[in-house]
């Protein structure tokens, strides 16, 4: 966990900078985490990290664009040392995944305290800035799959959006109207990043999530038209995929048609919360790569994609039960097999 003493010093860089950058990942958690330092302080500039969760040198040109006196790195797993080296402002990163060793930044990862605690990077920004933004804390850290101690306090107060007898995160994400939240967020970051930046300028102003819910203005209408292109392709597909059935092995593999954004992550997390019995692997090709998403209830597959994927051309990571992967094409039946064959 991050101690008190932690909560306050990132707090206390916050408060201190002037100018300053954040670089956040383009899911909700990672969007959710840059919204609520970013409303806190009413500063900086904000840069989503579309292609792949690897914070590389090549994004050094957005500090000399904005030239920030502080820069923040929100729930992005892996920052390349190459890029650290470059930079001469402090720089604090806030995640929650597997703990790297780095040199020239203030690393907080409460899995250096307690490898069992990945508690999302949305829960610590939500500490860190005093627990202000419920609404954004609580859509942020429920869309990463924690149901944290402060969403029962919020459901009791907002039922419509999180009703009570909700528990877990699963059911809130498909069972209630703060999972149409997490859906609209997640249709947010599918748009170019130049949009995404636009429109996460129009959610910091929002106050009240009923707002964008009910597209009651213009900043929520804009919203809305900008992800309608996406959320009708992703509505389509996942009529698709509801329909698919598994068959009796323990991985079910899923294939997604070609489509300009992806949508395996939230493919297989409606996946694994209906078939939890089952390792699902959401499948597409993305120019000459195979991207996955891989989720399990009851084994842990992160070592596994790790091993896997040890020697081929690709990427592997996130949390012990969910996990995203990408490897060659040529590459693709080999990780398979070596998959395969550690969780007969």
């Amino acid at each position: 966990m991050l101690t008190k003493d932690q909560i306050e010093e990132i707090r206390g860089y916050l408060n201190k900078s002037e100018n300053p950058l954040f670089f956040f990942d383009d899911d909700p958690d990672g969007l959710c985490s840059y919204l609520l330092l970013k409303k806190y302080i009413d500063k900086g500039k904000g840069v989503v990290l579309k292609t792949k969760p690897i914070l590389e040198e090549g994004f050094y040109m957005k500090v000399q664009e904005y030239n920030p006196d502080y820069i923040f790195i929100l729930d992005i797993p892996i920052v390349d040392q190459e890029f650290l080296d470059k930079v001469s402002v402090p720089v604090i990163w806030l995640d929650h995944h597997k703990p790297l060793e780095r040199k020239g930044v203030k690393y907080f990862n409460p899995m250096l305290g307690d490898k069992k605690d990945n508690r999302p990077t949305t829960y610590w920004a939500h500490k860190i800035t005093e627990e202000k933004y419920p609404w954004l804390a609580v859509l942020g850290t429920i869309s990463d799959w924690y149901y944290p101690t402060f969403a029962k306090e919020f459901s009791k107060q907002n039922p419509k959006l999180l009703p009570t007898k909700i528990k877990k995160p699963d059911e809130a994400i498909f069972n209630s109207k703060l999972g149409e939240l997490i859906t609209i967020f997640s249709m947010v970051l599918k748009n170019a990043t130049s949009k995404v930046h636009r429109m996460a300028s129009l959610l910091i102003k929002i106050e009240d999530p009923w707002e964008l819910l009910e597209k009651e203005t213009p900043r929520s209408k804009f919203i809305h038209r900008e992800i309608s292109k996406h959320m009708n392709e992703y509505k389509e597909l996942f009529k698709k995929m509801d329909k698919e059935k598994p068959t009796k092995d323990k991985l079910f593999q899923i294939y997604l048609p070609p489509t300009k954004n992806s949508f395996t992550s939230l493919i297989s997390n409606y996946l694994i919360y209906k078939h939890p019995k089952k390792i699902i692997m959401v499948i597409r090709q993305n120019e000459d790569k195979i991207i996955m998403s891989i989720r399990s209830a009851t084994t842990k597959i992160a070592p596994i994609v790790a091993e896997s994927i040890e020697g081929l051309d690709g990427f592997g990571g996130g949390h012990d039960f969910a996990c995203g992967a990408g490897v060659a094409k040529d590459q693709f039946k080999e990780f398979l097999e070596r998959f395969q064959s550690q969780i007969i």
